[in-house]
């Protein structure tokens, strides 16, 4: 296994950090031990949930699963996303992240938490409160970092200034959707944590599925995918035809190479030097050992113009494209008076 500094701190991680957003739900208990003792076994040390994921079930289902061996992991989760319809039970205020840190201890069943991150950047949030907070519950023990994830560039920088003003520890990773078929964390996300140390742990390395080459352009998908559930995330991200298209390519590509299209998407974002580690999000046990290979797949120059001619450094595979979970606010919209 393949360690890495996690940006400036001295934490050091696996190159592969296990999600479990499957567990719980898609992945039964028996399968996600399998999946956890593949990952002791190839040497994983890092793994990434959220108390979002299933109803705070990806949480429950890794308990047992990392009792007698919790020293050995570097454990991380997430606060911010809606747990249910409480109008405080979101988002960064004091009383909710000591209490959401509270549960997440519970049901991970462990007295601390390695790396908390904000799940979300959300427009006029308070920030300054969230850092204080965070600062508490670090000198608490309850925390040992924090990251952000889904968090602009420009806050980055914001939210590294309230640190620096309230003496809390700066965050030491971001986790942001970067793929190489949305390059847009290129432009400000990526060049804004190699600035101020943040480890980078991207999350869907390859584009929620499409990157297998799974889905066939012009043709519907398959019931047992992603998109034939009619997963909401996919439709409104990666289920464009530019990028199915874009995958058959490199699914050519990889052939000529005799290497796997899904090995190839994440080898190329571990290529980037920024990169600390990806996370890769299993539903089953051959789908998790079908990373590993990725870790032995050499990026070259000519693979790196290849990719470039399909999608322009710092852009989308669709031109104009940007996720309607994170809209632009640049050009606010004046209602003409009568």
């Amino acid at each position: 296994m393949d360690y890495r500094r996690l940006g400036t701190s001295n934490l050091r991680v696996s190159a592969l950090c296990l999600g479990t957003m499957m567990f719980g739900q898609q992945t039964p208990q028996e399968e996600a031990a399998r999946i956890v003792a593949s990952a002791r076994e190839h040497g994983v040390n890092f793994i990434d949930t959220a108390n979002v994921y299933n109803q705070g079930r990806s949480e429950e289902t890794l308990a047992p699963l990392l009792r007698g061996a919790r020293p050995d992991w570097v454990l991380a989760t997430k606060i911010g996303s809606p747990t249910d319809g409480a109008p405080n039970h979101s988002h960064y205020s004091r009383p909710w992240l000591i209490q959401g840190v509270e549960q997440s201890l519970a049901r991970l069943g462990t007295d601390y938490i390695d790396i908390l991150y904000l799940h979300r950047d959300y427009a006029g949030e308070n920030l300054e409160e969230a850092v204080r907070a965070l600062g508490d519950l670090i000198r608490a023990g309850k925390l040992r970092y924090f990251g952000v994830s889904n968090f602009r560039g420009w806050r980055i920088a914001e939210i590294i200034r309230l640190c620096r003003q309230a003496g809390v520890p700066q965050p030491v990773v971001c986790q942001p959707y970067y793929n190489l078929l949305n390059r847009q964390p290129e432009v400000e996300i990526l060049p804004a944590c190699a600035h101020y140390g943040l480890g980078v742990v991207p999350y869907s390395p390859i584009a929620r599925g499409v990157l297998t080459g799974k889905y066939a352009p012009g043709r519907p998908p398959g019931p047992d995918t992603r998109a034939g559930r009619g997963d909401k995330r996919i439709l409104e991200t990666e289920f464009r035809q530019e990028s199915l298209l874009i995958a058959q390519k490199i699914g050519e590509h990889c052939a000529a190479r005799a290497v796997r299209p899904s090995q190839f998407a994440v080898a190329w974002v571990l290529a980037n030097p920024i990169v600390s580690a990806v996370i890769a999000g299993p539903r089953t046990l051959a789908q998790w050992e079908d990373y590993f290979p990725a870790l032995d797949v050499a990026i070259g120059p000519d693979d790196e113009a290849f990719i470039d001619g399909l999608v322009a450094p710092g852009h989308p595979s669709t031109p104009g494209y940007n996720d309607p979970n994170y809209p632009f606010f640049g050009r606010p919209v004046v209602t003409a008076q009568a």
